[in-house]
């Protein structure tokens, strides 16, 4: 029986945050859907933009980050980086957080608003992020990164088209990202359209400011599709031996447990009992 065809009987809220899950286990850092922004993150001593870290690298520097921030916590260059870091490790209460007392500081700053929009986003608070995120964009010179991040708040609140105008809107302004195309192809897996999702990915990875996320997602929907070798194949350039097996494997079980999906619909039933 094929993935789609296992899912179709699962509740569409629970089919995407299962899903969520699941990327963010592959991923071990994920804040659906957000774009990566340039302006929130920034370089390590070796020169290397956080956007550009493993998942290694990005579990070590949660410790020197936060060692800037607790220096100097109204500097909103550092709490920025200090809370893209914290997101990329699923630290996003702890995200947001930092991110709301810089809000406080700089109550009128359109870089804090949208980096504190993520931060919402990420740890599930989307009205709050959507509210955060329109207050930080400006109409007369939109942001294609904020348009993106809208675009992830309504597809994770069950609204995909809306979002995938958003992101054609933000293409349009910024042709060919990998962070856009990689939301689009998010998008569609949410849906269970891997064929599509993957589409996107493979052609999200081909450009060069493509990040290591943005291949992960590819190995995490090739996985998905039943291509295991395929799948450890991409996600060893990216993760440890040891992650990427530990991943796949994680794949493989889910793919094989034809009962899985019944199981989960049952416990539903139970809990709402």
């Amino acid at each position: 029986m094929r993935l789609e065809e296992r899912t179709s009987a699962f509740p569409k809220a629970r089919k995407r945050a299962y899903l969520s899950v699941l990327s963010a286990v592959l991923l071990s850092a994920t804040v659906a859907g957000c774009a990566t922004d340039s302006r929130t993150t920034g370089s390590i001593k070796n020169g290397k933009s956080v956007e550009r870290m493993n998942s290694a690298e990005l579990a070590q520097s949660v410790d020197s980050y936060g060692a800037a921030y607790e220096r100097d916590p109204k500097n909103k260059a550092i709490a920025m980086q200090y809370a893209s870091i914290l997101r990329s490790n699923n630290l996003n209460e702890q995200a947001v957080a930092v991110m709301r007392k810089t809000a406080i500081i700089h109550p009128n700053d359109r870089d804090v608003l949208a980096a504190y929009g993520k931060a919402l986003a990420g740890a599930g608070q989307f009205t709050a992020a959507l509210d955060a995120i329109q207050r930080a964009q400006d109409p007369t010179r939109p942001d294609w990164r904020l348009v993106s991040a809208e675009g992830a708040i309504y597809d994770q609140t069950g609204r995909p088209e809306e979002a995938r105008d958003l992101y054609q809107k933000a293409l349009q302004m910024r042709p060919n990202e990998p962070s856009i195309l990689s939301n689009i192809a998010i998008s569609h897996l949410l849906v269970n359209d891997l064929p599509t999702a993957e589409r996107y990915l493979r052609e999200a990875v081909k450009q060069p400011t493509a990040d290591s996320r943005v291949r992960q997602n590819l190995a995490m929907v090739v996985g998905l599709q039943g291509r295991f070798d395929e799948a450890m194949a991409i996600a060893q350039r990216e993760l440890s031996p040891q992650q990427a097996q530990a991943n796949v494997e994680y794949l493989r079980k889910i793919l094989s447990q034809q009962n899985a999906w019944n199981m989960i619909k049952e416990e539903d039933k139970k809990s709402a009992q």
